[in-house]
């Protein structure tokens, strides 16, 4: 659908059908080779119409080149799957098979396991088997059981199974989206910001990726000597200057800047975002002079410092920060960059795992203030209503710089319910509504000294949404927090009201987390935010809560609280073995089975 931004193939997910090698006067094997090929034709089917990689493409499939029923043909399988580049395989029987025979021992695969269910042959038994072997050996697959017994001859894929299948689908491309490619943080640590310390290690072992580092002085090298694309540069500056609209100016008369140095500001934050772009992917327009930029860092992610070098002498990064986590630009719809502000890494990786599950853009912000329902009545006269009331209260969620334009929830759906969109669905009409719902405003000078714009919207419509923190904690390792919930449109006067309390220039979206009133950290909004493990979330569109919590088993990050409903946790089959508290055996499958790149 697009071209990759980034050296390296997609994943390819492999599917293996393994079947009962048993020959002789009845040719048991003979009687299963059309239904167990069937098996993973359908999966493979499912997986094609459904699952995409971030450049909108579909995923890659491939099926073994025959059934699996003895050691020979799992090698001639494993052989095939290398040199087709896959990295997830998903092994699908209807019966009774030889499971160290037939089961994949690659270590580096993500693998899962589906036994059909049915009565004519075991292959609920296979599935038992083969997942205790893989527990056994120490390499964890993912069981996919039916709830519903089929018949055999039943080609269809039940709902439940198909949920499983494409849970498990989903996340794995999504880790594995990861490997070989780079974090690239421009500057260093912000403001004290442990976030912002990049902990190469973790990144390396539990990710797959390394880590890439330029001076921000590179930006202004850049700008200097003219390495850059001017005719990208041109046609984006043509493109801000007519799609963005200036608002107003909140500091003190005497201190603002003059309506040209204001131009000279827009045209150097346009300038920031292109050469940020070539730093992350590299351009290939570059003339020969500049081959060695023109490389870029292979960065599926990146964080830029600003504050306060940066910042207390030029233009800040909001506009870069904001134009390339959104789901278009003057190119038109194209997958969202990921860029954290303030060079949080881990806020960044956790915008990255989202923006993987989802192909959509992603929102950083900072966990500002809970509002509880009395502290509204106080400040604004009004009695909160709907998710806001029914949830404690909520969360103002607010940063200038890496929020998504998209967050506005000005693109409509077929309904005309306001959505964040997966960007290939983004019509021109859309990015028209989301650049009309925003305006730049020039930035606070009392934070930023050198200037700069800053974007400011509202989310004034509800939405589905989940906010993640991506945390490291010594002698624990990476964990997670995960609290699904929804946007929360206030009425106008009462979000100004409680809006400038803060900073009035930057967007603004009020979230109420889903809580139960249990005594825990989702007793109510107020629990959520007392919780909360730093000072910034990345927020995504849509409940994807259980995805996230079977793409972290992936990659062996435990995760530390959450609010999904039991029934979608989906761990490999070997967390069982760790207890009956589940949260307590995922941090203990964790830490035995260690990063998945050690």
């Amino acid at each position: 659908m697009a071209e990759s931004r980034l050296v390296g193939s997609y994943p390819v997910i492999g599917i293996r059908p393994t079947i009962d090698g048993r020959r002789g006067a009845l040719d048991v094997r003979g009687s299963l080779e059309e239904q167990t090929m069937n098996m993973a034709k359908s999966a493979k089917k499912l997986f094609e119409e459904n699952l995409r990689y971030s450049n909108g493409e579909p995923v890659k499939v491939v099926i073994a080149d025959s059934t699996i029923g003895r050691v020979g043909e799992s090698a001639a399988c494993a052989d095939k799957f290398r040199k087709e580049g896959v990295d997830i395989t998903l092994t699908v029987t209807p019966c009774w098979c030889y499971g160290s025979e037939t089961m994949d021992m690659d270590p580096q695969t993500i693998k899962a396991v589906w036994g059909f269910n049915g009565t004519e042959r075991p292959g609920a038994v296979y599935l038992a088997s083969v997942l205790a072997t893989h527990a056994q050996k120490g390499l964890p697959a993912f069981g996919i059981y039916g709830h519903d017994v089929q018949e055999a001859d039943d080609t269809s894929i039940p709902d439940d199974v198909q949920e499983k299948l494409l849970r498990f689908g989903r996340a794995a491309v999504a880790a594995a989206s990861m490997r070989g490619k780079s974090y690239l943080q421009i500057g260093s640590v912000t403001m004290g910001i442990g976030g912002s310390i990049i902990d190469s290690d973790f990144i390396e072992s539990y990710l797959g990726m390394r880590v890439e580092s330029v001076d921000e002085v590179e930006i202004i090298r850049r700008m200097t000597e003219g390495i850059y694309d001017e005719v990208e540069y041109e046609k984006a500056l043509k493109w801000a200057k007519e799609s963005c609209h200036i608002g107003f100016d909140k500091n003190p008369e005497n201190l603002q800047k003059s309506e040209e140095e204001k131009e000279k500001q827009f045209e150097f934050v346009v300038k920031m975002a292109v050469i940020i772009k070539d730093l992350m992917n590299g351009n290939k327009n570059f003339p020969e002079q500049f081959s060695e930029e023109a490389i870029g860092h292979n960065a599926i992610a990146a964080g830029f410092q600003g504050q306060r070098q940066w910042t207390d002498f030029y233009p800040n990064g909001d506009f870069a920060e904001a134009m390339l986590n959104t789901s278009f630009d003057w190119n038109g719809a194209r997958e969202p960059y990921i860029l954290a502000t303030e060079n949080d890494v881990l806020n960044g990786l956790g915008m990255l795992f989202m923006k993987l599950l989802t192909n959509r853009a992603q929102i950083f912000a900072d966990v500002r203030t809970y509002w509880s329902p009395e502290a509204v009545k106080k400040a604004t006269g009004y009695d909160i209503e709907g998710v806001a009331k029914e949830n404690g209260g909520f969360i103002h969620l607010i940063n200038s710089g890496a929020a998504c334009l998209d967050a506005s929830g000005a693109a409509k759906d077929a309904d005309g319910n306001g959505v964040m969109k997966q960007w290939w669905e983004m019509t021109e009409e859309d990015q028209k509504a989301v650049m009309d719902a925003t305006t730049w405003n020039m930035a606070d000078l009392g934070y930023f000294r050198g200037g700069g714009y800053s974007s400011r919207f509202e989310t004034k419509v509800q939405m589905p949404v989940t906010m993640i923190r991506l945390n490291l904690v010594k002698g624990l390792g990476p964990m997670l927090q995960i609290a699904e919930g929804w946007t929360v449109a206030l009425p106008e006067e009462v979000s100004d009201k409680l809006w400038k309390r803060t900073d009035y220039t930057w967007p603004c979206t009020w979230f109420a987390p889903r809580c139960d009133g249990k005594e825990g950290p989702f007793k109510s909004a107020y629990d959520v935010m007392n919780n909360w493990g730093a000072n910034h979330g990345a927020i995504s569109y849509g409940h994807i809560g259980a995805d996230l919590i079977t793409m972290t088993s992936m990659l062996r990050i435990p995760v530390a609280m959450h609010n999904v409903p039991e029934e979608k946790i989906f761990r490999p089959s070997a967390w069982n073995a760790f207890g009956m508290d589940k949260e307590g055996a995922d941090y203990r499958a964790c830490a035995t089975y260690g990063p998945l790149y050690k």
